[in-house]
């Protein structure tokens, strides 16, 4: 394929001199006029393992050529990738200046061209940003229509400076966001024969799989910082640790706990995190990341009390209480919390578990009912039927088939709110989700 890649930075760069020893016919475009001299004269224009070789080979096959003039790069290409920079601006959004120039090249390259052309996103990009600024640009300067004239889909890069030759010739994920199939398969096909995972996804969920990936990069990196911290601090070896910590990969290194869902509560992992941020404040450490973990967690109790609020009906039923699904244990149930501050507002709360029998609790966890709830008694109920047979709201705590069959039998003028994820309920007229 002919292939036009707008901005000769890493990732310009990059996917320019990878797609030409792929065999696409590639032309490299950018204002800056000693890059293209560079890349015309076969040099990288930048320091990068492995990519003056590529450069240099792909110069001198012909496959990979720059210029400044992007009217004669759109003439000579089918699809077009914009892999400028959206920098930060002063007050932390993007600043979109470069995006918005080239959107507006491509589109008035676009009225001169004749068939199909589509319009490839590289860039990092705030979602709505690709159907609010690059869409009405493109068409804007190209008088033409998008979905219709021409296509334009998102392929977000997920290269690091150091190794984005390796990154790109092994991805885990090629990501295409797009409303088009057409469009989006002919950029998948471009990755044909690598490595790793294919998503075709709307253009905002491949707008925000960039930076959950590097927020999830920078956490990580502050996380292991502040571990190091502590056990600096007590003489620990913190690379043994952070080795037996990785060495979990069925709890630690893995999908467990990355869903979007509610709070956590539990035995252990609220006491765990209070426990090691009071040594932290003995020791005098600042560990930010560590302390704003439970504030963070109740922050979803009271965001979801106010989800729960804002529909204005006051009798609200909870399908489940216990802290997690399959379990009896209520201590510090984020869902407990949430019927309490729901009682403190004045609504009428009515509980089932079909794993909670009060006269069974036995240990720390009947300690806890009742030393801080003893009142749970008289919310408790003994069926799911009772439970949502007067209620307005409908919360479901867990996928208990019990739980699911009530939620199923609700009548029209009833709420049902899903904090479980159950999405063969989605189809319930009032239905909601905590987090999707």
């Amino acid at each position: 394929m002919k292939l036009s890649v707008f901005g000769l930075g890493y990732v310009g760069t990059v996917s320019a001199a990878c797609f030409a020893a792929r065999g696409h016919q590639v032309v490299g475009v950018d204002v800056n006029a000693s890059k293209v001299d560079l890349i015309q004269s076969g040099t990288a224009p930048i320091v990068e393992a492995g990519l003056a070789g590529i450069i240099r080979e792909a110069t001198s096959s012909g496959r990979l050529r720059a210029t400044t003039d992007a009217g004669d790069a759109m003439a000579d290409s089918d699809a077009s990738l914009i892999c400028v920079g959206t920098p930060s601006a002063r007050n932390g959004n993007l600043d979109t200046q470069a995006l918005i120039r080239v959107a507006r090249e491509i589109g008035t390259g676009l009225k001169d061209k004749s068939g199909g052309h589509v319009v490839v996103v590289r860039s990092t990009m705030l979602p709505g940003i690709f159907r609010s600024i690059v869409v009405p640009e493109l068409e804007a300067a190209s008088n033409r229509k998008a979905g219709a004239d021409f296509h334009a889909v998102i392929n977000p890069e997920f290269l690091r400076e150091g190794s984005a030759v390796d990154d790109f010739n092994n991805p885990e994920k090629v990501v295409v966001g797009a409303d088009d199939a057409g469009a989006a398969q002919l950029v998948v096909d471009l990755y044909e024969g690598l490595p790793g995972t294919r998503h075709t996804v709307s253009p905002e969920i491949a707008e925000v799989a960039k930076y959950v990936d590097n927020v999830w990069h920078a956490l990580k990196i502050c996380f292991a910082n502040e571990v190091g911290n502590i056990c600096k601090s007590q003489n620990i070896d913190s690379h043994t640790v952070m080795d037996v910590f990785l060495s979990d990969r069925k709890l630690n290194i893995s999908p467990a706990y990355l869903a979007p869902g509610f709070a956590f509560g539990g035995s252990c992992l609220p006491k765990d995190t209070r426990a090691i941020t009071y040594l932290a404040r003995v020791l005098d450490l600042e560990l930010p990341l560590l302390q704003a973990i439970l504030p963070s967690n109740h922050r979803q109790i009271e965001r979801a009390l106010d989800w729960v609020l804002s529909f204005e009906r006051r009798r609200v039923a909870f399908l489940g209480c216990a802290f997690k699904a399959g379990t009896d244990d209520l201590r510090e149930s984020p869902y407990i919390i949430l019927a309490e501050r729901l009682l403190g507002k004045g609504c009428t709360i009515r509980i089932f578990d079909d794993n909670v029998r009060l006269s069974m609790l036995t240990g720390a966890n009947k300690k806890y009912v009742h030393t801080t709830i003893p009142h749970i008694a008289k919310l408790l109920v003994g069926s799911a039927e009772a439970a949502v047979e007067n209620a307005e709201i409908v919360i479901l705590t867990a996928r208990s088939p019990e739980y699911i069959v009530a939620a199923r039998s609700l009548r029209g003028d009833q709420i049902l709110l899903d904090f479980a994820n159950v999405p063969e309920l989605s189809h319930i007229s009032n239905y909601n989700g905590v987090n999707w």
